[in-house]
């Protein structure tokens, strides 16, 4: 599955649905959709994202996630029932997450405190530690665990997937997320 520039320019602001179960132990918060992300209705789905492939090579999800192609009904649930789901701080699609105000990625926070004191997930992984401060007030954050909680889970910041994010490789993404796993309680496949 591919998509023009045209096409994908149709997608802004179009929304993403939370993907989650009843049973969260471990929600990945994004920054907001990409295009691509948008025209698949699948979180971190543009081609370039390392996310899925992070989480294969960690052993977090059993069978590799075409992202380019999106998520099907039968990944989704296989997703969920191993206790993981994920959600965004913003929810409106835009082709670069630059294009976010501060007052949006605030107003996001607030947001997702409310969904994880619904949800209460055992660990909350911020992938994005730019995002991460804007949204939460916090402008000398550093990645990992973070000293407090939201809504009473665990709180980390994990490396940003995006194929823009040259510090990372899938290896080292891998073992980031690895750890919030652990940490959530999460039983690996390998």
């Amino acid at each position: 599955m591919g998509f023009s520039r045209e096409e994908l320019q149709q997608y802004y602001g179009v929304t993403v649905p939370d993907l989650v179960g009843s049973e969260v132990r471990l929600l990945f918060v994004g920054i907001n959709p990409g295009l691509w992300t948008a025209a698949t209705q699948t979180h971190f789905a543009h081609p370039g994202n390392r996310f899925y492939p992070a989480l294969y090579e960690a052993g977090i999800i059993e069978q590799p996630i075409d992202r380019g192609r999106g998520m099907t009904d039968e990944e989704r649930r296989a997703f969920t029932d191993r206790g993981l789901g994920i959600s965004n701080l913003v929810a409106r699609a835009t082709a670069k997450a630059s294009e976010l105000t501060k007052a949006e990625l605030r107003a996001g926070g607030e947001r997702l405190h409310r969904f994880v004191a619904e949800h209460r997930p055992r660990v909350v992984a911020v992938a994005g530690i730019t995002a991460y401060r804007d949204a939460f007030g916090r402008p000398a954050a550093t990645g990992g665990r973070q000293g407090e909680t939201l809504a009473g889970s665990e709180l980390w910041v994990v490396p940003n997937p995006s194929g823009l994010n040259a510090h990372e490789t899938t290896s080292s993404l891998a073992a980031a997320y690895r750890e919030v796993a652990v940490a959530a309680g999460i039983d690996l496949v390998r």
